[in-house]
């Protein structure tokens, strides 16, 4: 089994496009920071469906106690500060799966 991870944001109403891209920059570092990551990808919304957030990340870790380890990485918590310094909305979940 797999442990999942899915966080999405939507974006202050302020926060441009350099904003953006650095969190991008910033969240692609983390795997080479994070060895308990497994699989990491982010992406902004493609705008298909109203009423989407506008960014996500999705890591997987072999279970609860590498994902432990990702939250409190420093690498990541700088990341998260950033993110949440930019964003008005923030949900994620946590499940187990077969990938």
């Amino acid at each position: 089994m797999t442990l999942r991870h899915v966080a999405c944001f939507a974006w202050n109403d302020d926060t441009g496009p350099a904003d953006i891209r650095r969190v991008e920059a910033m969240l692609a570092a983390l795997p080479e920071q994070i060895p308990e990551i497994r699989s990491y990808s982010f992406g902004r919304d493609v705008g298909i469906r109203e009423g989407s957030l506008d960014f996500a990340v999705v890591a997987d870790f072999d279970d609860a106690e590498g994902w432990r380890a990702y939250q409190q990485h420093p690498g990541h918590r700088a990341v998260l500060d950033e993110m949440l310094g930019l964003a008005r909305q923030r949900v994620s979940v946590q499940y187990e799966c077969d990938s």
